[in-house]
């Protein structure tokens, strides 16, 4: 999961366009949501890097416990932001990147016992 995060970060530093053309942004909406795609892109790296590189157990927890949280940040934000039809697919993915996130959390942690 945490490549998968970091791969999202690349791509929205790399395309923060992204953001508003699947929120259906106004066009004087587009310049805030395209930086909030870039800060999306560097959070998502940082927390990843936590991940991927943390050298014990508590630190890639931490990681992961992070992620949940900004997922679940980012559905409770933009869901206030957004059209019912927009909003349908923020939640699918924020929420779904939290489930999967938290999935892998619940495997990790079991494997951490064995």
């Amino acid at each position: 999961m945490s490549t998968a995060t970091a791969g999202y970060g690349a791509f929205a530093l790399t395309r923060p366009g992204h953001l508003p053309d699947v929120l259906q942004a106004d066009k004087e909406d587009r310049p805030g949501l395209e930086l909030l795609a870039e800060t999306y892109g560097v959070r998502d790296l940082a927390i990843s890097a936590l991940g991927m590189f943390g050298r014990s157990g508590r630190t890639v927890r931490a990681a992961m416990m992070l992620r949940i949280a900004m997922d679940l940040g980012d559905a409770a934000l933009l869901a206030t932001k957004t059209e019912d039809v927009v909003r349908k697919k923020v939640l699918a993915a924020t929420l779904g990147w939290a489930g999967l996130n938290t999935l892998a959390l619940l495997v990790d942690s079991a494997r951490a016992e064995d």
